[in-house]
């Protein structure tokens, strides 16, 4: 028996020496990000495309709720020791980032030490600038960047008698398309998604008009929301003027208006270039894209519209080589190709200047008619106006200005009592940002 015995373990020893060394496992990260549906089957394969293309690395990308979900989950885990190795925060989160001392590693030093080449010069000036600190340090990896477009419905466009190649540019010939759109049946000729992003801030930039002073917040902590000036008071009244006329019909916060879209019981909105993958698979009609409508009596306009979307930041407390495998991450994700597909299959922005011109170079702007608008409104030449709104507890203002439009919307307030409400309140809490971040 034990002769048996001795025999089996001999040949069990021999067996594992001649096996394969069994490989290391890869380093593993967790990726935070806020996107559903079909962009989160794009994050998806994203994901699963770099895992496949080295052994090292793993990405496991969390889908943990929208934006503002997404940053408040940031800062709770942070603070409880347990936050991912990269999260993805939306624009409105930089300023509050970028002020949070000790809570990020900024992208140029993460692929610094883990000894991958870096430029700047590559991503488009208006994407990477935004992300870029006033010393001239780059924050943050810019990945889903967005701008506000105007998107419509071609089908319903020929219902009402409209040339459904020709888009509105105008505010006021949105107003006589909605007529037309309501006469021929639509119950919500135009609606609009994110209404602070695109009826206030995008639109100031759009008309080369402040948001903020201190350019926006780019200068200063002691910036100050400038929303109610004759301009800005003018196109709310109009906006609230077409939902008493039921021209306008607000949806709700956030990108609820996507779905009412691509649904299609609205036929014109404003909203995001990234709408475009979930308007093309799911509107039942030919859909159209065009520029952000604007006044044009005002001189200067239209100048350019600001960034949105989101970008990538590392959070410190991490080891060294999980800070290796987000180098490598970055790395994959500046990848021209990469680039121009996800541009391509999303509506989000290139964010490098070589996957813009491997899309054009393909012909994809001739064959999708409208997907350039939203590059072309970015690549214009910024000014201190215009080059983005960068304010601390935008979160907290965006919700303000969520709750006062909708009072207008409503007929409960004016247009001049909605606004200069919004300034009252949204200037308390600049005021606070700026006490709690002096020195």
């Amino acid at each position: 028996m034990k002769i048996k015995q001795l025999a089996l373990a001999i040949s069990a020893l021999a067996a594992l020496a001649s096996s394969p060394v069994q490989a290391q496992a890869p380093v593993e990260i967790q990726w935070w990000h806020s996107m559903s549906g079909q962009l989160g089957e794009w994050i998806g394969g994203l994901a699963k495309g770099f895992n496949d293309s080295q052994k090292n690395y793993k990405v496991t990308p969390v889908f943990k709720g929208t934006y503002p979900e997404s940053f408040a989950a940031t800062v709770a885990a942070f603070r409880a020791g347990n936050a991912p190795h990269i999260v993805q925060i939306f624009e409105v989160g930089t300023a509050s980032m970028m002020a949070a001392k000790g809570v990020v590693v900024p992208v140029d030093q993460v692929m610094k030490t883990a000894g991958i080449k870096f430029d700047p010069s590559v991503y488009v000036p208006a994407v990477s600038g935004y992300y870029t600190a006033p010393n001239g340090q780059m924050l943050s990896f810019p990945f889903n960047s967005s701008t506000t477009v105007l998107h419509y419905n071609k089908d319903a466009f020929k219902a009402a008698g409209l040339d459904p190649n020709t888009p509105p540019k105008t505010w006021p010939e949105v107003a006589r398309a909605a007529a037309l759109l309501k006469a021929s049946g639509h119950k919500c000729p135009f609606t609009t998604a994110w209404q602070s992003w695109t009826q206030l801030e995008s639109f100031s930039a759009w008309h080369n008009v402040e948001f903020a002073t201190q350019r926006n917040g780019f200068t200063g902590l002691n910036a100050r929301l400038n929303v109610t000036t004759p301009l800005h008071v003018r196109h709310i009244e109009n906006l609230a003027n077409m939902a008493k006329q039921g021209l306008f019909v607000y949806k709700g916060r956030n990108n609820a208006a996507d779905a009412t879209f691509q649904s299609g019981e609205c036929a014109m909105y404003t909203g995001s270039s990234a709408a475009y993958g979930g308007i093309k698979r799911n509107l039942k009609a030919e859909a159209g894209i065009g520029a952000l409508p604007y006044y044009p009596d005002v001189a200067g306009s239209p100048q350019n519209t600001v960034i949105g979307g989101a970008s990538l930041w590392a959070i410190s407390g991490k080891k060294p080589e999980e800070y290796k495998a987000v180098a490598a991450f970055y790395q994959y994700l500046s990848d021209a190709n990469v680039q121009a597909k996800s541009h391509q299959e999303t509506g989000y922005l290139p964010i490098t200047s070589a996957a813009f011109k491997i899309t054009e170079d393909s012909g994809f702007y001739k064959k999708n008619p409208g997907t350039d608008v939203s590059v072309t409104q970015m690549i214009r030449k910024t000014t201190d106006k215009s080059r983005g709104i960068r304010l601390g507890n935008f979160v907290q203002i965006r919700t303000i200005i969520d709750e006062e439009l909708e009072q207008v919307w409503a007929g409960k307030k004016s247009a001049k009592d909605g606004l200069e409400a919004i300034k009252k309140r949204g200037d308390v809490e600049l005021e606070k940002f700026e006490k709690a971040n002096k020195g």
